[in-house]
């Protein structure tokens, strides 16, 4: 009779189905490699903006293009300020031989000088085929105040004969201002269609008779020295051209603007003229580029009577400080005492 070693287990005990330590952790390690595997959920797609299609300088050549009026507000989410966007390199010595042997920082400036080098150099004057380099229509009424973006700072010499450089942020709070942005002559021209005593007459009455409230501005940005001197040695003419009283608004720019601002203004091509119109907040109400087509003209002009007539109402309803009201009523009752 054969005996078995192993102890005869009772019918009752029933085998353990649960899994080894091993295969447990086998299991585990499987599962936690999946879970890492799995891609993260991809970030909700970015809403159109209504510049994406036009042309620009850089990127993919574009052969048809119709401009489209502005769908919804351009510009910068945050309020400009004196000091940004001047160009001047704020760094030492010795900070920026930090930044040169930085080789992270080093990766930053050759993706930029890349992307400058790769871009063609007649790809603008290719673009003014496409109606005369117009990037959009202007829309037909204003921005809303609430949803409205902002016009950066610019920094610059005026025609002003201290030749100081200025930002153009304390000049255009608290004013009604229309603003043309242009590179060169042609583009000028093209926002003159907008702008000039000669095209747009009834604009000039409406700031004439602001009282104050509204005035004309000119941004000329000369990235170029050599064009940058030339304009500089005819100012003596500029000067003569506009006027005692818009030397300080004619603005000089070499620096400054980096293609970021480009792209959420709007100024997309250096060789087209830009015109925009702001609130007293330096929001962009109302904004048109190349030259004037349609009814944009009678646009701006109603923009500009309107966004007058709101800063009237907003100063009238600006109640006086007790101070000065205190005085008010002291000098009408020492006013009204001899009558007594």
């Amino acid at each position: 009779m054969i005996r078995s070693r192993r102890p005869i287990r009772p019918a009752s005990i029933k085998f353990d189905s649960a899994a080894c330590l091993l295969c447990q952790w086998r299991a585990f390690s499987t599962s936690y490699r999946r879970l890492a595997e799995i891609e993260a959920p991809a970030p909700p797609p970015k809403p159109s903006g209504p510049l994406d299609d036009a042309p620009r300088s850089y990127g993919k050549a574009v052969s048809e293009f119709t401009p489209k009026p502005l769908s919804r507000p351009i510009g910068l989410p945050n309020p400009p300020r004196p000091g940004e966007n001047t160009g001047i390199d704020p760094r030492t010595w010795r900070q920026r031989r930090a930044d040169f042997v930085d080789y992270d920082k080093h990766l930053i400036r050759r993706k930029v000088l890349t992307q400058k080098i790769s871009t063609p150099y007649f790809r603008e004057w290719s673009n003014m085929r496409m109606h005369k380099g117009k990037s959009f229509l202007a829309p037909p009424g204003l921005f809303k105040r609430e949803k409205a973006l902002y016009f950066p700072n610019f920094y610059g010499q005026t025609l002003l004969k201290d030749k100081i450089h200025r930002d153009t942020t304390p000049l255009l709070e608290d004013k009604i201002s229309i603003v043309s942005v242009f590179s060169s002559a042609w583009a000028e021209n093209q926002a003159a269609t907008f702008a000039s005593q000669k095209n747009n007459p009834e604009l000039h009455d409406v700031v004439k008779n602001s009282g104050g409230l509204a005035q004309m501005v000119q941004i000329n940005v000369e990235e170029n020295a050599l064009k940058a001197m030339i304009v500089r040695l005819f100012m003596p003419g500029l000067r003569k051209r506009l006027g005692v009283d818009n030397w300080g608004r004619y603005f000089l720019v070499r620096k400054g603007i980096s293609d970021q601002i480009r792209d959420a203004v709007g100024l997309l091509n250096s060789k087209v003229g830009y015109t925009y119109l702001l609130d007293g907040e330096c929001k962009i109400r109302w904004a048109g580029s190349g030259p004037c087509e349609g009814d944009e003209k009678e646009g701006l002009v109603r923009g500009t009577r309107r966004l007058i007539e709101e800063m009237k109402t907003k100063r009238k309803e600006k109640p006086t400080p007790l101070p000065q009201r205190q005085i008010r009523e002291g000098q009408t009752q020492k006013a009204a005492a001899p009558a007594a």
